[in-house]
């Protein structure tokens, strides 16, 4: 029995031993990954006949047999079959072709897509030490075949499946049309004789490459001719250099296009190797393909990287590209670029389109401007404006301008070809981006900037839209482009083209169309729909109008519009011109983020102390009268027209001591003062002083004499208001010398305040003296009824403010001014343009409302309430 038993274990292990050397000595010769994995086989042979031993008999036991034993003697004669590692690796391509082949059954393609990719793990081991298994070839080739099936019956019979089997499926027919590209030779020999492809044993060696041994000196010669003008060579996996050959260009370009997004990606390197791409494309496809991936992978570099805007280099380099790409397709009309074509798959040769044959390429030339000028913008918010880079960041939009206008002709061209579809929105996002460039600039600017656009733009060149030297002003072209985003857009589009020319217009002086135009597109009513960006442009425009009305002498109008901006107290955030943080508010960096990225360029802002000016000085043209009327009257409800006026000199009359004014404020404030006593000459001479009103330009001496003719009448006004409880008559020659204002001006103004009720008093026009009314003193009835009117009014006024917080907030200034009334002579104060004076409303024997507020809105008015 130990004989035995030492005789067998040594012929085992001597043949097991002797075994493995034949087999491993023939696999000797393959390569080394080949050696590892055999060594890696065998270790797991021997684990398993470890583990086998272990889990029988132990002790003497092992070694003794019984009668059960001895029916199976032959079996303890059997030796351990030891496998290769090439025949294990077939058995397990076996086992996934079965289950395969059992899911195909039950079109299980979520498992099917799995295992195809673990199929073709197993088969590139396989490959590596011999020919392409038949299996492999037979299966992929049934599978093409099973997946035609199952479109075909999508097609006829409406097949469906669930969502993982559909999600599987979609993935396998793009896998199996790019798989069996590799092995097309094959599978044709497969689908040609299928039996006799399959019973042929007959396997084809591989054929062994042969190594031409170079010594050191030819090696050192070949790498310098690789070696690039710069001194660098592109080096690829196991230190060999790359090739950039023409016929190579698209499977750089694929190998390219599927990293993009993934972790560690060397970005700049990809540019590199893409721009020597570009340099050996010899035909106008291949130039294009390189160039759209191109312009997306520098635009990759922002968004990939810590950096929040491109560089000008980056940045003028993809203007460069792109401007490239659109000299090619305007030379090339055998090639267009749209957003619906099918990706050209086959990498080894290039798509041959016939004469009169129109090849699609997928891409979208408007995303690509539009990248462009939102990285232009970007870098100008995050550019220090008052420095020399921000000069010469700003021309770049130069160029910016110019691609935009030659996209525009692009597009236009698009869509006379009969077998191109173009998105219709493509066009009028194209005109919204010009239009955006235009609008806030004034005329001469614009002007400039079309002349150069089209002397640089080749004479072949010619837009439907605006034809070439048939628009050589700034305000046809806004019209131009404004009109053709009305009649081919809606939404947004519409809405900021609207008020892009709204803007244009008040820039242009042009207040009573700006105005008209404001309030027929009944923006103001849904404003708060529209997205953030739509809503700061709203805001650029309101406050446009009321500059424009200032500059047109419209007081009270300007006061009206710009209240909704200038007395919230929020100017910069709601022009978006600078970010206020408040005490206690709890913004989160993202929502931070969001806020810088609204923010204006520094060239497109609205000056901010221009603009708190012209509100102050409209307020106290409004207010000191005001307060002088309702002082002298007690019975007169207190009316309040600017709250932040009013808080301001509060302020300052609560001061001990006051100095010469330094800023804007103070003179405003010290002028307030001035008229409030009577003194119209010293509110004049510091109102003229404020040094802002010289970014006015050429309108700044109009402003400065409307100015003062206003303070004229205000100054008289207030000066009735205050005193005239302390006479019974007084000259209009007096008042004459007083105000420097003609007896006829005099009479015309108080004859207004007598018609609309501020002034008790008639004209003595023999005397041409003034006869004042002195006042009832009033019951105890009296007055619990204007106690009670008081405070209907603040209820009134109560409900307006909710229902302005539930329609937009801002959005009725225009219906408030309108229904604030307008006094004629003066912006409009009285009977009103359209109104009647009969009462509220042209309702005649209504109670008239103090102060000349009788007037309802006209017709004007009474739609836009309705």
């Amino acid at each position: 029995m130990s004989s035995r038993f030492f005789h067998g274990g040594d012929s085992d292990s001597e043949s097991s031993s002797s075994e493995e050397e034949e087999l491993y000595g023939v696999e000797g010769k393959a390569e080394d990954s080949e050696e590892e994995e055999s060594s890696e086989e065998e270790s797991d042979s021997e684990e398993e006949s470890s583990s086998d031993d272990e889990g029988g008999p132990i002790g003497a036991s092992r070694f003794m047999k019984d009668v059960a034993s001895s029916d199976e003697s032959d079996d303890e004669d059997k030796h351990t079959i030891v496998k290769s590692a090439k025949d294990k690796r077939l058995e397990e391509l076996e086992g996934t072709v079965r289950l395969i082949e059992n899911k195909e059954k039950i079109n299980d393609w979520a498992v099917i897509s799995t295992e195809f990719d673990k199929m073709n793990r197993q088969v590139i081991k396989i490959v590596q030490s011999g020919t392409i298994p038949k299996l492999y070839v037979k299966t992929i080739s049934d599978l093409e075949d099973t997946i035609n099936e199952t479109i075909a019956k999508q097609k006829t019979t409406a097949l469906k499946m669930n969502a993982s089997n559909t999600k599987g499926f979609n993935a396998m027919k793009q896998k199996i049309k790019k798989n069996n590209k590799d092995y097309a030779t094959e599978v044709d020999k497969y689908r040609a004789d299928k039996e006799a492809y399959m019973e042929s044993d007959e396997e084809e060696e591989a054929v062994p490459v042969e190594k031409v041994r170079r010594n050191r000196v030819q090696r050192i010669d070949e790498l310098d001719a690789q070696i690039d003008e710069e001194g660098f060579a592109t080096v690829g996996r196991g230190g060999r250099t790359l090739q950039y050959t023409p016929e190579s260009i698209l499977k750089h370009l694929r190998t390219i296009i599927e990293s993009r997004g993934k972790k560690n990606t060397d970005r700049g390197e990809q540019i590199r190797i893409m721009e020597k791409l570009l340099e050996v494309a010899t035909t106008p496809y291949q130039k294009i393909r390189v160039l759209l991936t191109l312009i997306s992978t520098r635009f990759d570099l922002t968004s990939t990287s810590t950096q929040t805007y491109m560089s000008q280099e980056q940045w003028r380099s993809a203007e460069r590209e792109f401007s490239t790409l659109l000299q090619i397709l305007e030379a090339s009309s055998t090639y267009v670029v749209t957003e619906n074509a099918d990706e050209w798959d086959d990498d080894e040769k290039a798509p041959q389109p016939a004469p009169n044959e129109v090849f699609k390429i997928p891409g979208s030339i408007v995303s690509s401007i539009e990248r462009l000028d939102d990285e232009l913008t970007r870098s100008l918010q995050q550019t220090d404006p008052h420095t020399a880079e921000y000069i010469d960041r700003l021309g770049d939009e130069q160029l910016l301008y110019n691609d935009i206008v030659r996209s525009l002709i692009y597009i236009e061209n698009l869509k006379k070809m009969e077998n191109v579809e173009t998105p219709p929105e493509s066009a009028n996002r194209i005109v919204m981006r010009r239009l955006e460039h235009i609008y806030f600039k004034p005329t001469q600017v614009v002007t400039t900037l079309e002349e150069n656009t089209w002397k640089a733009l080749p004479e072949r060149l010619q837009s439907e839209i605006t034809p070439r030297g048939a628009v050589k002003d700034a305000a046809p072209l806004v019209q131009t482009l404004c009109n053709f985003l009305f009649q081919h857009s809606e939404g947004i589009l519409r809405a900021r083209a609207m008020l892009c020319q709204i803007y244009f217009l008040a820039l242009q002086d042009d207040y009573w169309r700006a105005r008209d135009l404001a309030l027929m597109s009944h923006l103001t009513e849904n404003i708060s729909t529209f997205d953030i960006s739509t809503q700061i442009l709203f805001n650029r425009t309101l406050v446009q109008i009321g500059l424009c009305a200032f500059r047109a002498g419209l007081c009270y109008e300007a006061q009206g519009v710009l209240q909704e901006i200038c007395g919230s107290g929020r100017q910069k955030e709601l022009l978006a011109q600078g970010v206020v943080m408040q005490r206690y508010s709890q913004v989160t960096p993202e929502q931070e983020r969001l806020e810088r990225q609204r923010q204006l360029p520094f060239h497109m802002h609205i000056n901010l102390e221009l603009l708190e000016c012209v509100y102050l000085t409209c307020s106290m043209l409004l207010e000191i009268p005001l307060l002088a009327q309702t002082g002298s009257s007690p019975d007169i409800r207190k009316r309040i027209i600017s709250k932040t006026f009013r808080r301001m000199l509060e302020y300052t009359e609560r001061q001990v001591f006051q100095g010469p004014p330094e800023n804007t404020r103070d003179h405003v404030m010290q002028a307030s003062k001035a008229l409030a006593n009577g003194e119209w000459r010293k509110c004049s001479e510091l109102i003229s002083k404020i040094a802002i009103w010289d970014l006015l330009g050429k309108d700044k001496e109009n402003v400065k004499t409307m100015l003062a003719a206003q303070i004229q009448e205000e100054g008289l006004r207030t000066y009735l208001f205050t005193y005239a409880p302390y006479y019974d008559t007084l000259s209009l020659t007096t008042l004459s010398g007083m105000f420097d204002l003609s007896v006829k001006k005099i009479a015309a103004i108080i004859s207004k305040m007598i018609s609309h009720e501020e002034l008790g008093a008639a004209l003595d026009q023999v005397n041409d003296a003034i006869v004042f009314r002195k006042g009832v003193e009033l019951s105890r009835l009296q007055s619990q009824i204007v106690t009670l009117s008081e405070k209907a009014m603040g209820i009134l006024e109560s409900n307006e403010k909710v229902l302005e917080t539930r329609t937009s907030g801002m959005a009725n200034a225009f219906v408030r001014n309108e229904q604030r009334g307008d006094r004629a002579g003066r912006g409009g104060r009285g009977g009103g343009r359209g109104g009647m004076r009969g009462g509220i409303g042209g309702q005649a024997g209504a109670a008239r409302r103090p102060g000349g507020q009788q007037f309802g809105g006209g017709a004007l008015g009474g739609a836009i309430k309705a």
